[in-house]
């Protein structure tokens, strides 16, 4: 990697509270990105536009993305086509392990979803991924992942886009990919998952031992209700599973491009429903009481309804596992940290397990985070 070049701003949004920070790795440079582009080869004729290789003038860097867990920025190319850039340490996505993401993008837009096509190589210690650069605006380009909807268009757009995706899935069939950094998963009994994941992630594992996790996690957890059959009953899906407004680019209200397959895996529609309610409909990140967005959720769920109405099952099983969606991915944002920077950042881990993992489940289980689920439970009967 060389130098970033001056002139842009290169921060990224911080760890666990407002503001922007110096990223952890160092930003694309334009040296760099003219190498993998090099590397690469022109572009076939899947996408338009000029070759990349051998222009005097070389590629220009127009934006960095503000996401601290990856080095992304859109590339204006020599002729004027442009192109994002992202790249990714080879420790937490490699060529094969990007090869199931982009299979999943390459069914999807074959069935109609529109997805930038997208391309991997490596160089070094680490793994860039090529993407055309998609239709419609970056509206939300500038805001956190957890932030709501601009209108309740926007969200009944986003519900119907989500439902439409759901039923392009159908068919794709690869299987689920193993515990790793920065991947979803379904979780049923969040003690089963914790100790599943630090079996597979040893690291995982020690970290959360010198946590006393257990004393935190069994007043939490209610064994009592037996989710796993009810989620074995429903059919696998491969979803998306990062849901939320600044993932879409927009034409007016409607949804024109889908973006970020990174955490998609075999999970359930109704998971991949849950989760995207968990990234808009609470306020995670305001100051003292949660706001609930009920008009925003109310319109994202009639948007999806109008798409793919839920069955019986996933009506009664949606307010259920929304209290369940964030644990399998915030044990692997806690692995990230404990095992991709260039420095352990422990820190930064335990904010993920005190703020976001356990954080989200005692307000799942406090007297708001009750009457959330109990809204949600009328609103999948009323908005299907």
């Amino acid at each position: 990697m060389s130098t970033p070049d001056p002139g842009l701003d290169t921060r990224v949004f911080a760890m666990g509270e407002s503001g922007l920070v110096a990223p952890d790795f160092p930003p694309l440079s334009t040296a760099e990105v003219a190498a993998v582009l090099s590397d690469s080869g022109a572009p076939s004729g899947e996408w338009s536009g000029p070759a990349v290789r051998g222009e005097e003038s070389g590629p220009v860097i127009e934006w960095h993305s503000r996401r601290p867990l990856s080095a992304t920025a859109r590339i204006r190319l020599p002729g004027g086509t442009r192109v994002v850039v992202k790249r990714l340490p080879s420790a937490l996505r490699d060529p094969r392990a990007l090869a199931p993401e982009h299979a999943f993008a390459d069914h999807l837009r074959a069935h109609g979803i529109p997805v930038p096509r997208m391309r991997a190589l490596e160089r070094g210690e680490f793994t860039y991924e090529i993407q055309e650069l998609g239709g419609g605006e970056d509206r939300y380009r500038d805001e956190f992942s957890w932030s709501p909807y601009r209108s309740t268009r926007e969200a009944a757009a986003a519900g119907a886009a989500l439902a439409r995706l759901h039923r392009a899935a159908a068919g794709f069939d690869a299987p689920e990919r193993p515990p790793w950094p920065l991947r979803a998963a379904v979780c049923a009994d969040p003690i089963v998952t914790i100790e599943r994941y630090c079996a597979a992630r040893p690291e995982v594992g020690r970290f959360l031992a010198e946590l006393d996790w257990r004393r935190d996690w069994e007043p939490l957890a209610d064994r009592s209700r037996n989710f796993a059959d009810r989620i074995a009953s429903l059919p696998p899906l491969w979803t998306h599973n990062d849901w939320h407004p600044t993932n879409l680019l927009w034409t007016g209200t409607e949804v024109a491009t889908v973006l970020d397959f990174g955490l998609a895996n075999r999970t359930l529609a109704v998971f991949d429903l849950a989760t995207a309610i968990e990234r808009f409909a609470v306020d995670w990140l305001g100051t003292g009481r949660l706001r609930v967005r009920t008009e925003q959720l109310t319109a994202f769920l009639r948007g999806y309804n109008e798409i793919r109405p839920l069955d019986a099952a996933e009506r009664a099983l949606l307010p259920d596992i929304f209290p369940l969606v964030h644990i399998a991915y915030e044990l692997s944002e806690m692995d990230y940290f404990l095992t991709i920077p260039p420095r352990r950042q422990v820190s930064a881990a335990r904010i993920a397990y005190r703020k976001h993992f356990l954080g989200r489940s005692v307000w799942a289980a406090s007297a708001e985070g009750n009457a959330f689920t109990t809204m949600l439970r009328g609103l999948s009967i009323e908005c299907c």
